[in-house]
C-alpha cells in the first residue's frame, strides 16, 4: 500500500513543544483527522485537507483514518500530549484489530509528543522525580467503582498521582469525591499542582495544600498533581519549587 498513517501528538499547547519528527510528518500529510480544537492547530496549506470531528467518535475518527490510508492518502491522526497517554493511538489500533485484514499491512508509525502531565510537573520544579502513576478521572469509559479503587491503591503505594480529566460540565461530582477520598486516606497536607492550559497564554500554576483544595479548582483544562507523602516544598520568593526526592528512607 502506498498511503501510510502516522499517531502524532501535538504537546500541551505551544508551538515551540511540537516535536521536529511531527512537524515533518505534517508537512506530508495529506490529510489531518482528529478532535476539533486539536485539528484547529494545523496551519491549512494547499494539498492538505483536515478533517475536525466531535469528542467521543474516536473509533469512527479512526476508522476514517484508516480507510484513507488504505486508498493511498497520507494521513495524520493528531491528538494533544502525547497520543499514547488517554490519546488516539489506542483508538486507532482498537479500530485496526476489529478492522479488515488488509489494514494491518499499512504503515503506522506513533509519534510521541510531550503530554500535560510532563510539561506541568516541570513548570513546578519535579514532583514526579520518584515512583508515580497517572489516572484518568473521567468515568465516560470505565466506572467510577475502578477510578476508587486505583485511587485507593495509588494512596497506599504513596506514589505521586497525576491526573487527566479531573472535573468537567458533564462530570461535577467525581473530582469532588476524588478530593473527599484523597484528604481522608492521605491525613496530611501534601502539595496539590493545579496546572491549567500549561504553555498557553492562559497558564496557570497553582500549589496548594491538599486539605485547602476544592473541586473548582479543576476544570477539563487543567492537569492535577498529587504528591506523595515524600514530597517536598521548597518556599521561595514568587511560585514555590515543588519535588519528590529520588530516594526513599529504609
Amino acid at each position: 500500500m502506498s498511503g501510510w498513517l502516522v499517531i502524532a501528538g501535538l504537546g500541551p499547547g505551544a508551538d515551540g513543544l511540537v516535536t521536529p519528527e511531527v512537524r515533518a510528518a505534517l508537512a506530508e500529510a495529506t490529510d489531518v483527522v482528529g478532535y476539533i480544537p486539536y485539528v484547529a492547530r494545523v496551519a491549512p496549506r494547499p494539498g492538505l485537507t483536515l478533517h475536525p470531528s466531535d469528542n467521543r467518535v474516536e473509533i469512527d475518527r479512526s476508522r476514517h483514518a484508516l480507510e484513507m490510508a488504505a486508498d493511498g492518502r497520507r494521513v495524520v491522526v493528531v491528538s494533544s500530549g502525547d497520543p499514547g497517554v488517554f490519546a488516539m493511538a489506542s483508538a486507532v489500533f482498537e479500530a485496526l484489530e476489529a478492522g479488515p485484514p488488509a489494514w494491518r499491512d499499512l504503515e503506522i508509525r506513533v509519534l510521541p509528543g510531550i503530554t500535560a502531565m510532563l510539561a506541568a510537573a516541570a513548570r513546578a520544579g519535579a514532583p514526579l522525580g520518584h515512583d508515580f502513576c497517572t489516572l484518568n478521572l473521567s468515568d465516560n469509559l470505565k466506572p467510577w467503582a475502578l477510578i476508587e479503587k486505583r485511587l485507593r491503591l495509588a494512596v497506599e503505594a504513596d506514589f505521586a498521582m497525576a491526573f487527566y480529566n479531573p472535573r468537567s460540565k458533564s462530570r461535577p461530582d467525581g473530582f469532588r469525591r476524588a478530593l473527599d477520598l484523597l484528604k481522608t486516606a492521605c491525613g496530611d497536607a501534601r502539595p496539590v499542582i493545579f496546572a491549567r492550559a500549561v504553555s498557553t497564554p492562559e497558564e496557570e500554576i497553582r500549589v496548594v495544600p491538599l486539605p485547602e483544595t476544592t473541586p473548582e479548582m479543576a476544570d477539563m483544562r487543567t492537569l492535577v498533581i498529587v504528591g506523595a507523602s515524600t514530597t517536598r516544598l521548597i518556599a521561595r520568593q514568587g511560585a514555590p519549587i515543588v519535588y519528590t526526592p529520588r530516594s526513599v528512607p529504609a
